[in-house]
């Protein structure tokens, strides 16, 4: 079953939100976009150069220091998983003979090509950034980051103490003869490549010895002095090959294709044929090699014969390896070096104001719609609470849900177990696909069926992103639906971390359509049309391009045109297109894209009107937001959707209309949400600004967003509003 894809924005006419008659392009202008052959950038390096403006956050020296060491460790965390995911994924359709041409105009060899030059151009800037700017400035302030050559005795001494009773007891070295095949090496573990001499016959033998991940990946010395648990392993490693000689010591780290295939309908049961799938996981093909400067041909040589991999996939790199470790360092309890503290504030509509006890979030949202903008606004005084209050609410008939990623130790999830006990009806939709969050929401799943919740996995063949809850309450004047929309998960952990906005509303339409929505998911219902939502696949990329050209009709009408666009990624050719188009027609485009950006801004006679930029910062922008000027009158949709290919067709994917406000409401969301566009686009705001080549520059702005928002989240606390 899929969603019903011929959902157009009629239905939406019909409602409150009244749209101009629609702009249509005919064929000439769209041959006006498509003779640019060369329009589109590629996706892939484009996320290459996402990932490198982490890196220039690292080197940022206005950032605090332990923050840079951070970035320094996300830099690693991003790069593996492109190489685990996305490089995988081209070697598989090549591998497969299904090697077609991108929209940028790349075959996928050329995209590798550049990939594995870029990457390790990026890979080697990181190694050197640490050992050069890093590691000494941290050094400077007293946290020294050394190498075995650089502890005094007393250190020394603890070191070979500390590998006596605790490593050598669970290292585990593996010999390569005819005797011993060579080893499995799992993705992304750190190991030691031995090289032996057995004195007795003189001749050399090969042993790879892992580093344990159970240890601190920087063993802590004491007086924040930290060494690299490899160091003490290779010091102490004639232990470990008592009677040979150790000739050389060298480490390396392998990447794995570690993305998932699941024919699921072929698949009797999801989870089963899940499960058995994440133990293929860890035998994935290899697809890059890391290693330390100092390796020698010869024992690379044998690595790359032995794992079969190519040359090119070869990252000689300073060492150490493996930077993740530094989330360690920068856990650090020392704030003077770190982004001053913030603590989310509970939003001034949920705030308690003569009593201590919990605002009635049903109460304050039957007075108004609540717009939250996370992690300004508290998740856990707001979400997590309207979930809560649901659960122990005798009012509350049932409560539905869809859980991407729930994190461990979910109180949402305790809430809809509690709710489930206590008799309510409650129907959690989780999605046991979310990439390498897999283990963590079979887990959930289960938990959840055994407390009585009626748990599905959605349509076949599709992922569901959407973040949709939907709780039915009894009450005097009957039935009402509660509905929440966001732009991130279900996650009380990463909404802490995370930029994201969301609604609770009691707007009928609303929740008709999320009731509607929740009846397809979880049984045969298939509901075409929908008043207050755009739902993917079906009616996201459509709708929004209808607006699109609603806008260019509003721009050839006098009433101007303007579009804004928040995303983490825009891939789609037929939205950019669309783009095109109305910077051709003169329409204002502004677009803020985090992560992957295919469009090619500034191109004469094609996108002269439209800007991109990007922020990165102490929170990961995460929230969708797609903004038309609509003559005056603007119209905001909120959502889960990027504007990529998996999101528009793969996945259930849901974008809300802001209602607009009704008479005598105080608080205009259109009109907060248009603010917090102002600001990010504003001139004077810190960005990356992308030029039609594909390259992105800092403009050097000297408003932050984020301590623009923090303070003005201060700001409101201390005045009530």
């Amino acid at each position: 079953m899929t969603l019903d894809d011929t959902t157009s924005l009629e239905a939406i006419r019909d409602t409150e939100y009244d749209v101009e008659p629609v702009y249509v392009p005919d064929h000439e202008a769209l041959a006006a976009v498509e003779k640019f052959e060369d329009r589109f950038l590629d996706r892939e390096l484009s996320w290459l150069h996402f990932n490198q403006r982490v890196l220039e956050l690292a080197a940022d020296e206005n950032i605090p220091l332990l923050e840079r060491v951070r970035y320094l460790a996300i830099f690693t965390s991003n790069l593996d998983e492109f190489f685990m995911v996305r490089v995988a994924g081209l070697k598989r359709r090549i591998a497969a003979g299904l090697a077609v041409r991108a929209a940028s105009g790349l075959m996928p060899r050329e995209v590798l090509e550049q990939i594995w030059l870029t990457a390790r151009d990026l890979s080697e800037r990181q190694a050197v950034l640490f050992r050069d700017q890093i590691a000494p400035e941290l050094a400077n302030r007293g946290i020294e980051l050394l190498r075995w050559e650089d502890l005094d005795v007393d250190e020394q001494k603890y070191c070979k103490k500390l590998f006596k009773e605790r490593v050598f007891p669970v290292a585990t070295p593996l010999a390569v003869d005819p005797a011993h095949p060579f080893p499995y090496i799992s993705g992304l573990s750190l190991n030691l490549a031995v090289l032996l001499r057995d004195p007795q016959n003189n001749k050399q033998h090969f042993a790879r010895v892992k580093v344990p991940p159970i240890f601190s990946r920087f063993v802590p010395l004491g007086n924040q002095r930290f060494v690299p648990l490899e160091d003490i392993m290779r010091e102490r490693l004639q232990k470990l090959f008592s009677g040979m000689q150790v000739l050389e010591v060298h480490a390396f780290r392998v990447t794995r294709n570690e993305d998932l295939e699941v024919e699921e309908d072929d698949a009797e049961n999801l989870l089963a044929a899940l499960e058995k799938e994440l133990l293929r996981r860890r035998f994935g093909p290899p697809v890059r090699l890391e290693v330390e400067e100092t390796m020698s041909d010869s024992v690379l040589s044998l690595l790359v014969s032995e794992l079969g991999i190519s040359d090119q996939e070869v990252f000689r790199l300073p060492g150490p390896l493996d930077l993740r470790g530094l989330h360690g360092i920068a856990d650090l309890p020392l704030d003077e070096f770190k982004y001053p503290a913030f603590v989310p504030t509970t939003h001034h509509r949920l705030a308690p104001v003569e009593s201590a006890a919990p605002v009635d979030v049903f109460k304050a949202a039957r007075r108004r719609d609540i717009l939250l903008h996370h992690p300004y606004d508290s998740f856990a005084t707001s979400v997590q609470r309207f979930i809560e209050q649901a659960a122990a609410d005798p009012h509350v008939l049932a409560i539905k849900q869809t859980l991407y990623r729930a994190g461990g130790n979910s109180p949402i999830v305790d809430a809809l177990i509690e709710a489930a006990e206590a008799g309510k009806q409650v129907l959690v939709l989780v999605e046991i696909k979310a990439r390498f969050d897999e283990e963590a929401n079979i887990r959930w799943a289960r938990k959840l069926e055994q407390a009585g919740c009626h748990v599905v996995y959605g349509l076949i063949g599709l992922k569901t992103h959407c973040k949709l809850t939907m709780v039915v309450r009894d009450e005097p004047d009957g039935i009402r639906r509660y509905t929440h929309i966001g732009t991130g998960n279900y996650n009380s952990k990463t909404a802490r971390m995370y930029e994201d906005i969301g609604l609770i509303t009691t707007n009928e339409a609303i929740g008709e359509d999320a009731a509607h929505l929740f009846n397809n998911l979880s049984g045969w219902s298939s509901e075409p049309r929908y008043e207050g939502l755009l739902v993917a696949p079906g009616t996201v990329r459509s709708g929004l391009i209808e607006h699109i050209h609603a806008e260019i009709a509003h721009h050839e009408a006098g009433r101007g045109g303007h579009i804004r666009l928040k995303a983490n990624s825009l891939v789609d050719e037929a939205v950019i297109d669309a783009l095109y188009l109305a910077s051709q027609a003169g329409v204002r485009v502004e677009l803020l894209i985090r992560g992957i950006c295919a469009l090619r801004p500034g191109v004469p006679g094609l996108s002269e009107l439209i800007t991109v930029r990007s922020i990165l910062g102490r929170f990961l922008e995460h929230s969708r937001v797609t903004w038309f000027a609509n003559g005056g009158d603007p119209i905001v949709y909120i959502g889960s959707a990027d504007m990529m290919h998996r999101n528009l067709d793969r996945r259930v994917e849901v974008l809300v209309r802001i209602p607009r406000p009704t008479a005598g409401t105080e608080t205009d969301n259109i009109a907060d949400l248009t603010a917090f566009l102002d600001t990010a686009f504003d001139e004077a705001t810190d960005a990356w600004i992308l030029d039609d080549e594909g390259n992105w520059l800092r403009n050097g702005g000297e408003t932050d967003l984020q301590a623009y928002l923090i303070e003005r989240q201060r700001r409101r606390r201390r005045s009530g509003n």
